[in-house]
């Protein structure tokens, strides 16, 4: 259902060429299950890393003191490297650093300060993302056939992987016998990769390079995958001990700016239950979703998942999110820049999550429809349904004619659908014809038809909406909605929406309708016509 602002192919860059919005599966706005927080890390494990065959992030200068780039000499960064590892570990990297300073070693990160005592989630993501990093980089090299770079970064990557392992078993509340047969693995296939890559040192055959480059490379696979595995692993584990507070905690630190998208991801994922959205009050994250939103300097793939939690925690779906106070208070700039995120969206992604968000918004309370209207978010959204590049699927024009149909009850709202020639889209919505056929894209298509013919009975109380209306012959295609099923997929639903909105427009024009219509469909009581058009056959006799 979701679509990513953009794709891309790793295999023209080697091991790990994915950036951020690499290709995602499809996922529902709306998650449901008693599961809590089990599953609630499966974005943020190994999509969160650069794994080989998987999504990179691009190493960036993060700002901050604990986490940062150094352009220093061998030596140098050999005293650095002293901070995070054992004695025996720094023996190994000492003797695999080079003494001159290469020319592409210039750009290595190198971890300074570790985390915080205790803090286990920080310890995670720090040594992580060095980790990622490295595997990154050494299927660069890999690339390049840069055999001594490889060998080095394969000791340095044995470093880091030990020190995290035994970082987080020092900090860690509990353990697992999964955790530690992955560990076993992860750790065997270091050493692995060291002495293969020691071995291809010696090598000066290309023809007996190329098969040992293979077995490399399916090494550095095999070992991205455990490294995803127990990332995922101690992530969950972090979440199902307080994961609200632990991701509120990173989507709060400027450091961890290239981690917000896959974080917010999460928290969608762990609000669909009630402790999520309790949770998500008692540390004040709807001002913290509030502050992202507002913030230009966040990307827009941060602020698209932050609308992504709002749109969770307003599901109309969720009884106890309507209990949430604190939206109250940050309602106004949380509508604004939802508004502003669905004019500058530049996919249909991001405009899906906005929409969806004011959508659910407009159900939350009565308020949110007169700060839309103020706002000019008719216009706004009747102009991106002319952008095939925002608005694309059936999904996105219902969470825009729910907007709509939750606006028409104000009488104001009437003229700037009007102005905007929004009957026509209106009319066009009543025609909504799913393009797959799956049982997904059906439904969905059943809640546009009978959205729009619910804002058009609404609207339809204005003279001047009901005689627009008749003119683009609305009353025609209710009639064949309410008098073919298969036009409407047999959706009952449907034909008491069509029902109404025709007897609306009847009131207003009954010239429009033939004798046969107005007897059948109009003069009776409306269960009556129903149970007429429900039971009819294909016919318009």
């Amino acid at each position: 259902m979701r679509r990513p602002p953009g794709s891309g192919e790793a295999a023209s860059e080697g091991v790990g060429g994915w950036g951020l919005w690499g290709r995602q599966e499809p996922r529902k706005l709306c998650c449901a299950g008693p599961n809590r927080c089990g599953q609630a890390l499966l974005q943020i494990g190994i999509h969160m890393m650069a794994l080989p065959g998987v999504r990179h992030l691009d190493p960036i200068p993060l700002p901050g003191q604990r986490l940062h780039l150094m352009q220093v000499d061998s030596v140098q960064r050999w005293m650095e490297d002293l901070k995070l590892m054992t004695e025996c570990e720094c023996m190994c990297v000492l003797q695999a650093k080079p003494i001159s300073l290469e020319e592409d070693a210039r750009g290595d990160v190198i971890l300074a300060g570790g985390a915080g005592p205790g803090d286990p989630l920080q310890l995670l993501l720090k040594r992580g993302w060095v980790i990622s990093t490295e595997l990154r980089r050494i299927g660069q090299k890999l690339a390049q056939d840069r055999w001594a770079r490889v060998h080095s970064m394969s000791v340095r990557l044995t470093c880091h992987a030990r020190s995290m392992v035994s970082e987080y078993s020092a900090v860690s509340r509990s353990s697992s016998q999964e955790m530690g047969q992955i560990e076993k693995l992860l750790m065997e296939k270091c050493s692995e990769l060291s002495a293969v890559t020691e071995r291809c040192l010696q090598i000066e055959n290309e023809h007996v390079l190329k098969p040992m480059k293979a077995c490399v490379r399916e090494t550095l696979s095999t070992l991205g995958q455990h490294f995803g595995q127990l990332l995922e692993l101690a992530l969950t584990r972090e979440v199902q001990e307080g994961g609200v507070v632990a991701l509120f905690k990173v989507c709060r630190q400027d450091s961890f700016r290239f981690l917000y998208p896959q974080a917010l991801r999460t928290l969608a994922s762990i609000c669909c239950v009630e402790e999520g959205v309790h949770q998500l009050e008692k540390v004040d994250g709807v001002l913290c979703l509030a502050e992202i939103l507002t913030d230009d300097s966040h990307s827009e793939a941060t602020r698209a998942e932050a609308a992504a939690v709002v749109a969770q925690v307003t599901s109309p779906h969720l009884p106890f999110t309507q209990h949430l106070s604190s939206f109250l208070e940050s309602m106004e700039e949380i509508v604004t820049a939802l508004v502003k995120l669905c004019q500058e969206a530049s996919s249909g992604e991001v405009f899906l999550l906005a929409s969806a968000a004011l959508a659910n918004i407009t159900f939350f309370d009565t308020m949110a429809c007169e700060m839309l209207l103020q706002l000019n978010a008719i216009r706004v959204l009747l102009e991106a349904c002319s952008d095939k590049q925002r608005v694309d699927t059936p999904y996105t024009r219902d969470q825009i004619v729910t907007i709509l149909a939750n606006m028409s009850v104000l009488e104001q709202c009437a003229s700037d659908i009007i102005q905007e020639n929004g009957v026509q889209l209106i009319m066009g919505m009543l025609s909504e014809k799913p393009r797959s056929g799956t049982p997904a894209e059906v439904a969905a298509c059943e809640r546009v038809q009978q959205k729009a013919a619910v804002t058009l009975a609404r609207l339809s109380r204005d003279p001047d909406v009901a005689r627009e209306a008749v003119r683009l012959s609305c009353m025609s295609r209710l009639i064949e909605l309410c008098r073919s099923p298969s036009e409407r997929n047999s959706s009952d639903a449907v034909l008491v929406a069509c029902l109404a909105a025709l007897r609306r427009l009847a009131g207003v024009c009954p010239e429009g309708l033939q004798d046969s219509d107005f007897q059948q469909l109009v003069q009776p009581r409306l269960v009556d016509s129903f149970l007429l058009c429900s039971n009819m056959e294909e016919s318009f006799v």
